[in-house]
């Protein structure tokens, strides 16, 4: 009689343990491939995948391959994609207050933006969760200038040029408008052929970015106007992050942010190494004054707050930059 009540408990003991489900996540990117940003996201799946036993796998497609920003972030929406790992600019399809991190001349550095980060962090990733997006990692992926076709050195010079404008951010065109100059609305996908047909003149990007997708070999003049800064974010749908065993959410996270942060620290050393490099296949840096240039950038931030980023949330950026320059100043 014991006998037969322990047996079945013994073979329920000996039997095989289904082994935990795989969770494969499709990530999206218009890093170029091969570019700093396309390696921290394969280390990120490595590490993933090591940390998880093998559970977590991540699936990159990188250089564009799933279209533009806005493309991804609707692939995204519907669940083609489970994640993307997009910049501020792009994300303002779905999330609109990271741009304000990226507005013209409003911070004096990358660290001063670092800073204003850290201190509104809570709320922008409360704004993510409203739309049932998990954040990953924030990544501060460098300074942004203007590479032009030619050296426009005013900005009533650049007045006449043909600028390029995200679409899908309709604010932030008209918010060109306002500073004086002529926003050309593209995807980013078509920025090479629009420099090669001269359908644009000028861009606003990152350097590394114009060296990797080689903008620089049409765009020769870069103006000596760091003007903003760009960040990223690497984001999940929520249900295809709740497919993670709960256990390990903490963990990743962990490795994910520690990544981030190491890309934070190599940003400047890799923009340094990009201008030099272009600087030698003939990349000229044309000298502005810059007082002309902050009274017409200065132009674009009305038309910005309470259009392109929700007013409550630029005059908290704002804030968080003053605190910023504070604490620096009492140091």
């Amino acid at each position: 009689m014991r006998l037969a009540c322990w047996l079945p408990l013994a073979l329920l003991l000996l039997t095989p343990r289904p082994a935990a489900a795989q969770v494969t996540l499709k990530l999206a990117t218009l890093a170029p491939s091969g570019s700093a940003w396309h390696d921290l996201l394969k280390e990120l799946a490595q590490r993933w995948e090591e940390a998880s036993g093998g559970q977590v796998k991540l699936k990159i497609y990188a250089g564009g391959t799933q279209g533009s920003e806005g493309e991804m972030l609707r692939k995204l929406a519907i669940g083609q994609l489970h994640a993307v790992a997009a910049t501020n600019v792009g994300l303002h399809d779905v999330v609109a207050e990271p741009q304000a991190l990226s507005t013209p001349l409003l911070f004096r550095d990358e660290v001063e933006v670092g800073c204003a980060l850290e201190r509104v962090k809570e709320t922008l990733e409360a704004a993510f969760r409203k739309r049932g997006l998990v954040v990953a990692q924030w990544t501060r992926l460098g300074t942004v200038s203007f590479f032009c076709t030619r050296p426009y050195r005013t900005p009533s010079e650049m007045a006449q040029a043909k600028l390029f404008a995200w679409e899908g951010d309709p604010a932030t065109v008209e918010a060109w408008r306002v500073a004086g100059f002529r926003p050309v609305v593209l995807s980013s996908t078509d920025l090479v052929p629009a420099l090669q047909t001269g359908m644009i003149d000028c861009v606003g990007n990152l350097p590394l970015y114009v060296l990797t997708a080689r903008l620089h070999e049409k765009a020769r003049y870069q103006l000596d106007l760091p003007w903003g800064q760009v960040i990223a974010a690497t984001v999940f749908r929520q249900d295809a992050w709740e497919r993670i065993p709960e256990g390990l959410r903490p963990r990743l996270l962990e490795i994910a942010r520690v990544l981030g942060a190491r890309i934070d620290a190599e940003a400047r050393r890799l923009e340094v190494d990009a201008e030099a490099a272009m600087r030698k296949q003939g990349l000229e840096v044309v000298a502005v004054d810059r007082a002309p240039w902050r009274a017409a950038l200065e132009k674009s931030w009305p038309a910005l707050r309470g259009k392109a980023v929700p007013a409550a949330f630029f005059d908290q950026v704002v804030a968080a930059r003053d605190a910023c320059r504070a604490g620096s100043a009492g140091r």
